[in-house]
């Protein structure tokens, strides 16, 4: 956070809705609200039958379930529900689901100004950003635009339930990696230190807890209440290193979206701590580490209790990748509190692809 009070913060335009039971019986009112009349409901081949129960609350309202959504919105598969969305006279769209379903929701929305309800299963944090992305030949783009951004997001801790304990976990760590950069992002703010700590704290708390008793609707809860925290933080300024990493990752080598921020996460922190020591004492009074430095090493031991994944090695990258991963993250320039250089983010990558605790 900066030292003195000079920032700007622009409050988001959204409505919230969070209780349980609120994707079935609030859903169909936010579309009221919105003054939809042909909704067209969006998820993954997984959740597809929670997106049939949330098309069945709306009624005739809903013109049709397109659960198609795929990991980092590959552009044909937009193209595709762009399509539909238009061939069926649709008036706005439901996303249910994780970042891919909120995902293709936002491709809709940013070629067609159609308005967006979330509805997220996971801890994303998609659903309370302007930040949209689409994959083509290899290569992931993102941009920001107020267009993508939720008129309403629905938050039912009961969604998640049924998210298996491997997902829930690197799902709610990729949550945090929303709150760790906003904590150092150059438009940060007094307000966005305040739900960037209290969503880690809330994550780091629920998420051992949910790994224990999956079933928990306390745990699941504030868990859902961490991400959204985390994900407002991810909406309101502007991403650095890390998620650029995360993206070149995902886009280029096809590494799982969630996975793939937890294993980086440690390690961009502990290259960007030097730089950014407000920033890592929030994360180390969040995790409730001893001190600033043993911040990232707490988030790589977090991992580690609850199962995730940790080295990039895991999730399928080569050895051969790193140089080329390297390459693209230094390829164009980005805001970030550490000078970005090649050197540097080859031996981030190489540490994060070996797995070892981050130094």
């Amino acid at each position: 956070m900066k030292d003195s009070l000079d920032f700007a913060y622009d409050a988001q335009p959204m409505r919230v809705v969070f209780r349980p039971g609120a994707a079935l019986t609030a859903t169909a009112g936010e579309a009221e609200r919105l003054g939809l009349r042909r909704v067209l409901v969006l998820s993954g081949a997984r959740g597809a039958a929670t997106a049939q129960a949330v098309a069945d609350s709306l009624g005739e309202v809903c013109v049709g379930v397109h659960a198609e959504a795929r990991m980092h919105v590959p552009v044909e598969v937009a193209d595709r529900a762009v399509e539909l969305a238009r061939s069926l006279g649709a008036d706005g769209c439901v996303a249910v689901g994780g970042g891919s379903a909120i995902g293709l929701g936002k491709a809709i929305a940013l070629r067609t100004g159609l308005p967006l309800i979330a509805v997220p299963s996971t801890y994303s944090g998609s659903e309370m950003t302007p930040v949209w992305g689409l994959t083509e030949q290899g290569a992931k783009r993102t941009g920001r635009d107020p267009a993508v951004r939720p008129r309403s997001v629905v938050y039912d801790p009961e969604l998640t339930l049924e998210l298996p304990v491997p997902l829930s976990v690197t799902s709610g760590v990729n949550a945090i990696a929303h709150a760790v950069e906003a904590l150092y992002a150059p438009d940060t703010s007094p307000l966005i230190a305040l739900m960037a700590e209290e969503g880690a704290r809330a994550l780091a708390g629920a998420l051992p807890e949910l790994a224990a008793a999956p079933r928990s609707l306390e745990a699941r809860g504030r868990a859902l209440y961490g991400a959204w925290l985390c994900g407002s933080c991810l909406g309101a300024t502007t991403m650095g290193l890390h998620h650029k990493l995360c993206h070149v990752l995902g886009g280029t080598f096809g590494l799982p979206h969630a996975e793939t921020h937890t294993v980086v996460l440690p390690y961009a922190l502990a290259y960007n701590a030097p730089a950014a020591p407000e920033a890592a004492a929030a994360v180390a009074r969040a995790l409730g580490a001893k001190d600033v430095r043993a911040a990232p090493v707490a988030l790589w031991e977090l991992a580690g209790r609850l199962g995730a994944p940790r080295s990039l090695a895991e999730l399928g990258l080569k050895e051969g990748d790193l140089a080329t991963a390297t390459a693209q993250a230094v390829s164009q320039a980005y805001a970030n509190p550490r000078p970005v250089t090649e050197e540097g983010v080859l031996a981030l990558l190489r540490a994060a692809y070996e797995g070892s605790a981050p130094a």
